[in-house]
């Protein structure tokens, strides 16, 4: 039961971002918007429910069989990712290293921000 309780709450915040992003217009997807409130609401809370986690466990034990339709629209499209194979490459290309740059800049960030600074790797004479 507690599985069930997870996946409810999950499909309630998906579908609640996706409603909030139609009625307001917003050009994001409604899953991340309900990602983002979910991370939001877990980050208040301080903890993850155990039906969550529990839901959210078994979904990321199957996550394969999520790329299963990706691969079949693949296959569909075959003739057309062959055609234009060069810009796809490009863009998967360009995409990943400007992914790349962005998370070395935000953990260089983040990394700064966070850990505080130790007074007694500073050189200091010891008493």
């Amino acid at each position: 039961m507690q599985f069930l309780n997870g996946i409810t709450l999950l499909l309630v915040y998906q579908l609640v971002g996706e409603i909030t992003v139609r009625l307001a217009g917003v050009p994001i997807p409604g899953p991340v918007l309900g990602m983002v409130m979910l991370f939001i609401t877990l980050w208040i809370r301080g903890r993850t429910p155990e039906s969550v986690e529990q839901a959210s466990s078994a979904l990321l034990a199957h996550l394969s069989l999520l790329f299963v339709p990706a691969g079949v629209g693949m296959m569909a499209h075959f003739d057309r990712i062959a055609d234009e194979w060069l810009p796809i490459v490009l863009a998967l290309l360009l995409s990943t290293v400007i992914t790349m740059i962005a998370t070395a800049l935000i953990m260089q960030l983040t990394t700064r921000w966070l850990v505080k600074p130790d007074s007694s790797a500073q050189g200091g004479s010891e008493p």
